[in-house]
């Protein structure tokens, strides 16, 4: 059924089927939510596939989704447009000088916007946002009022695992939002995951996804890796094997990869007395199935 916002819950939810690994649950959710005309907040760390669910459902709507980098540079300016500065110089502030930003182009298309890291973008942005999730509309000095289209929505991703260089976002905003949790899958369906990205020998597969799991729980961690750490290791692993002359990954050959794909993706306590790579090849020996 067509939602009288104009966002078909239905054909959102068709549409990630064959483009996302398990998430089926998020999927209606999400789909719903946006077909109800509700903005949203997506609570989870990276890896977890938000972008990618994302991209499915405003392909299924058949709306566009514009994406923007959450930072502390994500001024006002830089979100909804600017006058163009040379040509303000020889012509003033004019409407047909005026540089659409992402959120003015969300609007007026009725994309879908979606801001990472929503925690790290400065106050002075996030209150531009909420206004215009209040009022559906924004003013642009020197420009006019931008109305947004039936099928806009917000849509922020937040990382509540890593606090550092993040700031509360307001009860205002979660008001104004519904929120999603999207937490890390099964064991089966990352191994699905990496498979579909990264074909490689299903013990492989198996152990990659296994030691990436373990770096979330391991004690000398502080932040462990998503699923690509395990898509790294396995793509990573087939070129070495060619390199190397091997009918199959050595042992070596399999910590030498985990190494290098995973230990850019995790983060080590502080006070930790033991070395990153010393960690992950402890994780990858424990990850050998044959072991377990």
């Amino acid at each position: 059924m067509l939602a009288a916002t104009g966002l078909p819950a239905l054909e959102m939810v068709e549409a990630t089927r064959a483009a996302v690994v398990g998430r089926e649950r998020e999927a209606e959710i999400v789909a719903a939510a946006l077909a109800a005309g509700r903005n949203l907040l997506l609570e989870g760390p990276p890896g977890t596939g938000k972008t990618t669910l994302l991209r499915a459902l405003a392909a299924g709507a058949g709306v566009g989704l514009v994406l923007v980098e959450g930072n502390a540079e994500l001024t006002p300016a830089r979100l909804v447009g600017h006058h163009d500065p040379s040509r303000v110089l020889t012509e003033d502030y004019r409407p047909d000088n005026f540089v659409p930003g992402p959120l003015c182009r969300a609007m007026t298309t009725g994309a879908l916007l979606y801001v990472e890291e929503l925690n790290r973008v400065p106050e002075e942005t996030l209150n531009v946002l909420l206004g215009v999730l209040s009022e559906r509309e924004m003013h642009i000095p020197r420009y006019g009022v931008v109305p947004a289209a039936a099928t806009f929505r917000l849509i922020a991703a937040m990382n509540p695992y890593d606090a550092v260089g993040t700031a509360r976002v307001s009860p205002a905003l979660y008001d104004r939002s519904c929120r999603v949790a999207m937490r890390y899958q099964d064991e089966s369906t990352e191994a699905a995951i990496v498979t579909r990205v990264a074909p490689g020998p299903p013990a492989l597969v198996l152990r990659a996804v296994r030691a990436v799991q373990m770096t979330r729980e391991h004690p000398d961690l502080r932040i462990g890796s998503s699923v690509r750490g395990a898509i790294d290791t396995v793509l990573v692993a087939a070129e070495l094997i060619a390199v190397r002359g091997e009918a199959a990954v050595s042992e070596r050959t399999g910590q030498d990869a985990a190494r290098t794909a995973l230990s850019g993706k995790v983060t080590v306590q502080e006070g930790c007395p033991r070395s990153v790579d010393e960690i992950i090849e402890e994780i990858w020996i424990k990850a050998d199935p044959g072991k377990r």
